[in-house]
């Protein structure tokens, strides 16, 4: 069901960079999100709430959004803008409301640097806008090395077709996402592939892995990041609960695995994030794709 509210404000200031988007700010044009992931880290988290409710277009987010980027800009506060963090910005509802279209315009008219990161072709549709953000923003100064305005991202967690139906259904298909890094990338644009989440047991065998990383460098990403797989809640909505049914349904045999490996925690153990960091340097030397956004 989709729902139609206001809000007070839309732009948020992180207490500091993100360190792998590059992000000072985020925007969210909508509530929930079409991709319906099962794994998303909105379920159950403290960002937000459960998503069993439907979606949400914030009717109003234009007029707020300009009067936050004036303030801002004004003051000379400019950095990254994370268009879509708590959904994707190219929803299929963004065909009808196009307020992802409208953000990306206003962040052009002030002159912020954006990044998206993103699961939908849609993105295709604003090629010429997305251009002229890249062209036109200001760029915080430590980030000038980056001599680009737009950072592009596309989120790969497995290429098994299978599996991105189940849990990624209304998501582009992984050889999609694929090709859409590609015709990215021949557009001029700087764009990489987000591996995240990598599935424990499912994605981040070493066959997997460098499969998907194999998949970065033919497509001609400039970068690939590498993640791992937060559970949260324990809720019928949250992605713990969904994901372990996820499971139940793929191959129960895991289900155990799983449990063993994050308990009641949301998080697996930095022991086995470090081995999956490990080996993602270790791959993305291997062919040749840095594993950051910055060189």
């Amino acid at each position: 069901m989709l729902h139609l509210k206001q809000v007070k404000t839309v732009l948020n200031k992180h207490k500091k960079r993100d360190s792998w988007f590059l992000d000072d700010y985020s925007v969210n044009p909508y509530e929930g999100c079409s991709c319906n992931c099962l794994y998303c880290y909105i379920r159950g988290s403290k960002y937000g709430e459960n998503m069993d409710e439907g979606l949400a277009v914030k009717t109003n987010a234009l007029e707020v959004l300009e009067k936050q980027l004036a303030a801002r800009a004004k003051k000379g506060q400019y950095g990254f803008v994370a268009v879509g963090s708590g959904t994707d910005a190219y929803i299929h509802h963004e065909k009808q409301y196009r307020l992802t279209e409208g953000m990306l315009k206003l962040l052009l008219k002030y002159r912020f640097p954006v990044f998206i990161s993103t699961k939908c072709t849609l993105i295709t549709r604003d090629i010429e806008l997305l251009k002229e953000i890249d062209k036109n923003a200001i760029v915080p100064d430590d980030l000038k090395a980056l001599k680009r305005g737009l950072i592009l991202s596309v989120s790969v967690s497995t290429l098994h077709e299978g599996i991105s139906n189940m849990l990624e259904p209304g998501a582009a298909l992984p050889l999609q996402r694929l090709e859409l890094v590609k015709r990215l990338k021949q557009e001029g644009f700087l764009v990489g592939i987000n591996a995240i989440p990598i599935l424990p047991y499912i994605s981040d065998t070493e066959e997997e892995l460098e499969k998907i990383i194999a998949a970065a460098k033919e497509s001609g990403a400039d970068y690939i990041l590498v993640g791992g797989l937060t559970l949260f809640g324990t809720g019928i909505a949250d992605s713990k609960t969904l994901f372990y049914k996820f499971l139940e349904r793929y191959d129960s045999s895991l289900l155990t695995k799983y449990q063993q490996l994050y308990g009641s925690n949301p998080y697996t153990s930095f022991r086995y994030q470090n081995e999956l960091k490990e080996k993602a340097q270790r791959l993305c030397r291997k062919y040749q794709v840095r594993n950051t956004i910055l060189e």
